[in-house]
């Protein structure tokens, strides 16, 4: 059986949507399943909207539904459909249906055939602004130099088997980034590629500032990359302090030293900044420390839909 973890925050109207098109398209494949809609804390009735939802008589489908307390945000949901699954094979797919569900057979087809781990890759990221995909860009540059795996153009639209799953599951990290962990976890690999489809009903969830807060966020859970670059930055300044005092000592001796206090006030602005970037860049990763010990859980469910298959 084919589990479908279904993350969704504020998508009163796609819930339904989502559910009839990714079941038809299970159906028609032949394909027993189980969707579960992960309802990440949403203000508007998306909730609701899960607990509306009914399989077709005598079809091969199961719905179930997990509700979060509050917003936990997207990395948390899609952990907690992964916790909640029960089937042999478990796909995540957006509830806005831009990760097109028409390729979850092809998806499973691969998987009997003996891949554990198939990525959705985006052959086409869709109508985006030049801004947002030269950032996306940076973002996946940094990333996959940072974690030593290649992560160009990839999504968190998977399919994983349920040993890798079930590692997932097993790690006991509470800053966790998906997207990356399914390529650390290793095993046998594949890829489909996808052309990202628009929204047909609502507007995204994400903004810049949202954007930029995950990309600092995932960035720090899984690399150590942003703390090697504090001691390259060192080294650099040690280098130029040394060469400027090289040519204060030289100018001293001959008898030309001049004033220099704008190039004292300059130099003292940058050291300053690169000392301050650096101390943030510190905190973030002590922060992320501190949530770690206080041990506390990655979401809190308030309430579950639908009954677990055994």
């Amino acid at each position: 059986m084919l589990s479908v973890v279904i993350p969704a925050f504020n998508e009163e109207k796609m819930i339904p949507v989502a559910a009839e098109r990714i079941g038809w398209v299970l159906s028609d494949a032949g394909i027993p399943c189980e969707l579960i809609f992960v309802d990440d804390g949403s203000t508007d009735g998306s909730w609701e909207a899960v607990r509306s939802l009914s399989a077709p008589e005598g079809s091969d489908i199961r719905i179930r539904g997990v509700h979060f307390s509050r917003n936990f945000g997207k990395e948390a949901a899609m952990f907690a459909g992964l916790r909640a699954a029960v089937g042999d094979a478990v796909a995540v797919l957006d509830c806005d249906l831009q990760h097109p569900p028409e390729k979850l057979p092809e998806m499973y087809a691969l998987w009997e055939e003996g891949y554990e781990v198939i990525e959705g890759i985006k052959s086409d990221r869709g109508r985006e602004s030049g801004g947002h995909r030269a950032f996306s860009r940076l973002f996946y540059r940094l990333i996959s130099s940072g974690s030593g795996f290649d992560m160009s153009d990839s999504s968190d639209f998977k399919l994983l088997d349920r040993k890798v799953v079930d590692t997932l599951n097993s790690l006991p990290e509470k800053n966790a980034f998906f997207r990356a962990l399914s390529f650390w976890s290793g095993y046998r690999r594949t890829s489909v590629t996808y052309a990202v489809a628009q929204r047909t009903i609502g507007r995204s969830k994400w903004n810049t500032c949202s954007l930029v807060r995950y990309a600092i966020n995932t960035i720090t859970s899984f690399s150590a990359a942003p703390l090697h670059i504090i001691t390259w930055l060192g080294a650099l300044t040690f280098l130029v302090s040394l060469v400027m005092g090289v040519i204060a000592l030289v100018h001293k001796i001959s008898g030309s030293a001049v004033e220099g206090f704008t190039t004292v006030i300059l130099l003292i602005l940058l050291m300053g900044s690169l000392i301050m970037l650096s101390l943030g860049i510190i905190g973030i990763y002590i922060s992320k420390i501190y949530d770690e010990v206080k041990g506390r859980p990655r979401y809190v469910v308030s309430e579950t839909f639908g009954e677990e298959i055994k």
